[in-house]
Parts: structure tokens; sequence; C-alpha cells
């Protein structure tokens, strides 16, 4: 039976639970406040820069540059507004997924291996639906 080190006995005191829970509830309230106001700011200058006839009754997909990384890269350095709103999108969708990462240092932090073993599970659940 391993017995814990004075070392983790001082960590395990100042790192609780409720201290992780605190910690997840605001990552995942920061991630989805700075998604939603990326998606704000782009959607402002979406409906300031595009003429009043544009027809919104009928769904025009977007253009493949949006859905390509690079594309992505070089349409936000111009101010692209659409390419704002999907890098909006994108911190949404990477909001979990950074939780679940915090959850896997903080429960390595706390030697707990099943813990870190599930959390890693959902992670690559996610990375594996996200790619899929």
């Amino acid at each position: 039976m391993n017995h814990p080190t004075t070392t983790q006995k001082r960590f395990r005191s100042r790192f609780n639970d409720q201290q992780m829970e605190t910690m997840m509830g605001r990552l995942l309230q920061g991630g989805v406040l700075l998604a939603s106001t990326v998606v704000l700011v782009g959607g402002i200058l979406y409906l300031t820069s595009h003429h009043p006839q544009t027809s919104y009754r009928t769904f025009h997909h977007q253009p493949s540059d949006l859905q390509n990384p690079i594309q992505l890269l070089h349409l936000l350095a111009q101010g692209d507004a659409s390419a704002i709103i999907q890098l909006g999108v994108l911190l949404l969708i990477a909001t979990p997924i950074a939780r679940v990462i915090a959850a896997v240092i903080a429960f390595a932090l706390e030697r707990d291996r099943f813990y870190v073993a599930i959390s890693l599970i959902v992670l690559a659940v996610l990375i594996f639906g996200l790619l899929h």
C-alpha cells in the first residue's frame, strides 16, 4: 500500500475537489464568454459590411475557405467577418475539450490514475468525433 508523501499531503490540502470544480467552472464560463464575444463582434461586422439587398430567405453555404484552417487564418488576418464568426464557433467547440484537458492535468497532479484514464478516454472520444 502506497502512503502519500509529505508533498502530496500538502498539495491535496491546498487543492481539493471544491477548488477543482471551481476551476473547471471558471474555465467553461471563460470559454463560453470568449466565444460569444468573438461571435458577437463577427456578427456585428458581418451585418455592417453586407449590403441590405442580401436575401436571407434562402440558405447559401459558406465558402470552402472557412473549412480550411490555413485559409481561415488568412481570412482572419484580413478581418473577414465570416471568419471571425467561424473562429468564435471553433472557440466554443474547444471549450469542453480544454475542460477535459484541465481535468486530466488536475487528476494527474492528484495522482488519481483511474480518473486520468477516464478523462483521457473522454478526450480521445471528443477528438475522434471532432475529426470524423
